[in-house]
């Protein structure tokens, strides 16, 4: 089978791409392109898929650049490939021939780009990430390299939509403290619980900060198992573990 690979209009000409499972050599519960060393999945898969990716983005192995995701504000600055990865939750480059890839399963994937100055980014946004600034962070990381704010595009990639995404009071309660207005991202649920809408969280963040367009892909993680991984999913089904997508951008 042969990769899916999903894009924006709103990133224009920049090569990028949010990948499906679609394609890839992973059997079992990782059956497709997990791109994920973290999981359980046997290594020359995971590297096999990681390099099917780096083929379509039409850059070597090694210039598919991830990180060590922890659910930070931390911002990694890209200039040469590399094959550690160090600790952080988004990386910016303004060097061409490097794809910055980061790895999800219900959190946002999201991508940025000021094509006009010829500098991108890419962030993985939890609730944690999204509320502890990793967007932010990756604007002002951007800017430091020579984007203009009210130039850069971000796009959310396939994340859990609301519909699917159950949590409960206290959940709602850390938002509604840090800003009263965030109840506007949350939906009744049954009894106690609520539905959190987490991309259009992070759309509301990403509106805040000024920056030229910003939109979701609309595609939900939980809803479409054969295109997507998910980690709530693997987790209501007794999965012992999940595997993970990539989403790139480069130059």
């Amino acid at each position: 089978m042969t990769l899916e690979i999903l894009t924006s209009d709103a990133l224009g000409s920049v090569r990028h791409g949010f990948f499906t499972r679609r394609g890839g050599a992973s059997s079992g519960i990782y059956t497709g392109l997990n791109c994920g060393f973290g999981s359980d999945d046997q290594t020359e898969a995971v590297r096999t898929n990681r390099t099917r990716a780096a083929e379509a983005l039409e850059v070597a192995p090694d210039a598919l650049v991830s990180v060590h995701q922890y659910h930070s504000a931390e911002v990694l600055t890209v200039s040469e490939p590399r094959s550690d990865r160090p600790k952080a939750d988004a990386m910016v480059t303004a060097t061409p021939g490097i794809a910055l890839g980061i790895l999800t399963a219900d959190c946002q994937p999201v991508l940025f780009a000021d094509g006009e100055t010829g500098v991108v980014g890419a962030a993985h946004a939890g609730w944690k990430g999204a509320v502890g600034g990793v967007l932010d962070a990756t604007v002002a990381a951007m800017e430091a390299l020579g984007a203009r704010r009210d130039r850069i595009t971000a796009v959310i990639g396939p994340s859990i939509s609301q519909a699917n995404y159950e949590v409960g009071p206290e959940f709602l309660d850390r938002f509604l403290d840090e800003d009263p207005e965030n109840g506007r991202y949350f939906a009744g649920g049954e009894g106690d619980r609520v539905m959190f809408d987490l991309p259009g969280y992070g759309l509301g963040r990403l509106r805040a900060l000024g920056i030229g367009h910003a939109e979701w892909t609309r595609h939900c993680t939980y809803a479409d198992p054969d295109r997507f991984f998910s980690y709530r999913r693997a987790t209501h089904r007794n999965e012992a573990d999940y595997g993970r997508l990539i989403s790139a951008i480069r130059l």
